[in-house]
């Protein structure tokens, strides 16, 4: 994974589909980028929405304890969704958090066993700053599936399982800006492919 991702990384050509796989809690600002990478061109997967469509509102319509049964199934349509895109051809981004070094591993695994390139992305994002935006998403949890509702010691309980990206995992640290993300990914796209599939 770390040569053909460090391959992706470095402008050496490869013309394999991308998977960008986002590493950060919640309110650090995964959708917003994944939103402007598909604004891009590239396909959108997003496990929260399709939690929302299949049972609705969480803490609501099904218990909070509930969450990792009824997310089980819908990650594993999505890794089959994900793989059908990129083989395919499509550069697609998978809007989901990926806390831990082992579901970091097993996703990338899935998008090189379907012919792509895992590109990770960390997004740290200070508990303040994501706090901030999750009290004024919390005002539309009932409505917004990107806005699941959380408490400030839901964020800090979930802060302390989250393990950011080690310097032995390749990746891109987001700074806020997608278009940065976009022209590191544009340059190390080969010159023989204009933009996302």
């Amino acid at each position: 994974m770390t040569a053909r991702l460090s391959e992706a990384l470095s402008g050496r050509p490869d013309p394999a589909p991308r998977a960008i796989l986002l590493s950060g809690l919640q309110g650090s600002g995964k959708t917003t980028l994944a939103r402007a990478l598909e604004q891009a061109g590239f396909r959108r997967l997003c496990p929260d929405e399709e939690m929302f469509r299949r049972y609705g509102h969480y803490g609501r319509d099904f218990p909070r304890g509930e969450f990792k049964v009824r997310e089980a199934p819908v990650l594993k349509d999505i890794a089959l969704e994900l793989e059908e895109l990129l083989g395919a051809g499509h550069d697609v981004v998978v809007d989901h958090g990926f806390w831990t070094h082992e579901e970091r591993s097993h996703w990338a695994a899935t998008v090189m066993g379907a012919g792509g390139v895992p590109v990770l992305i960390y997004l740290p994002v200070p508990h303040e700053v994501r706090w901030d935006r999750i009290r004024q998403r919390n005002e539309q949890s009932l409505v917004d599936a990107n806005s699941i509702e959380f408490s400030e010691e839901d964020l800090l309980r979930h802060a302390g399982r989250f393990v950011p990206p080690a310097d032995d995992e390749p990746h891109i640290v987001y700074d806020g800006h997608p278009e940065h993300v976009l022209a590191k990914l544009r340059r190390a796209r080969p010159s023989t492919h204009e933009g996302p599939h």
